[in-house]
């Protein structure tokens, strides 16, 4: 670390991006693109990083990190349509004369993305926030698993179909192959394959033959033609769970445990 204590230092911070869809991408806030690893750090005028806020403790590290929209890799448009969300990032401070010495400054995921004034504002969250998150499960009268998840266990292999939108009204489309069966769909989830929304996951309100309601309209422009898949959801009851998939052994909730509500039944009713 003899090169940090320079007279003269020559320190540049470096991002590593990975998107949960693979693509990664390398910034730097130096002057000229620097390779590291492989990978092409773009320089990136405009973005540097806040204080960095590490501790001991079980608080959730944290930090943010401000730039200007002019970059190619990064656009307005990935950023609101949710390219970005949750992608891991590793930054580090890079001698830019010689990027082998090089000081790993923290890590995390992206949390909440603000964008004003052509700018854009990104939540670094670090490891440490998953100690935020519940240390156990609640019962509660659904299932708590996700269809085709360890826990779950019912092959999903046979349960996704890949479509092409014929229509769009809102957030209705309309595709070309009707489902088999009715709202086979409902609450399960549709992954655009092509079109402006690529890679982009949108959540099935339901879905009646070749209609699928999405719970929101989707974020870029859809046009006819573009291919999405299907992938079939479940409601979470005990029921369906039993006669519909036939994997009663394996649902994750309880039905029949009485509520708090059983406290504030009239007697005898």
């Amino acid at each position: 670390m003899s090169w940090l204590a320079e007279t003269c230092a020559t320190i540049a911070f470096c991002w590593r991006v990975e998107r949960r869809d693979g693509v990664a991408i390398g910034l730097t806030s130096h002057d000229r693109d620097l390779v590291i690893e492989g990978i092409v750090h773009r320089a990136a005028p405009g973005i540097s990083p806040s204080a960095i806020k590490r501790s001991d403790g079980l608080d959730a590290d944290s930090m943010d990190v401000t730039g200007a929209l002019t970059h190619r890799a990064i656009g307005e448009r990935d950023l609101i349509a949710g390219r970005w969300d949750g992608a891991r990032v590793a930054i580090s401070a890079v001698d830019w004369t010689n990027v082998a010495n090089r000081v790993p400054l923290g890590e995390g995921t992206i949390g909440a993305i603000e964008t004003a004034d052509g700018g854009f504002t990104a939540e670094l969250r670090g490891a440490s926030a998953a100690f935020e998150a519940p240390a156990c499960e609640v019962t509660s009268p659904e299932c708590r698993a996700e269809l085709g998840d360890g826990r779950c266990r019912v092959p999903m292999a046979a349960r996704r179909r890949v479509v092409r939108v014929v229509a769009v009204a809102d957030a209705t489309l309309t595709v070309d192959t009707a489902e088999p069966g009715d709202n086979l769909y409902g609450s399960g989830r549709l992954r655009w394959l092509d079109g402006d929304n690529s890679g982009l996951e949108a959540a099935i309100d339901r879905s009646a033959g070749t209609a699928v309601k999405l719970r929101e309209p989707p974020r870029l422009p859809v046009r006819a033609g573009d291919r999405a898949e299907l992938i079939e959801g479940c409601d979470k009851r005990l029921a369906t769970c039993a006669g519909r998939f036939g994997n009663a052994a394996n649902f994750r909730g309880e039905p029949f445990l009485p509520g708090i509500d059983l406290l504030t039944r009239y007697p005898g009713a």
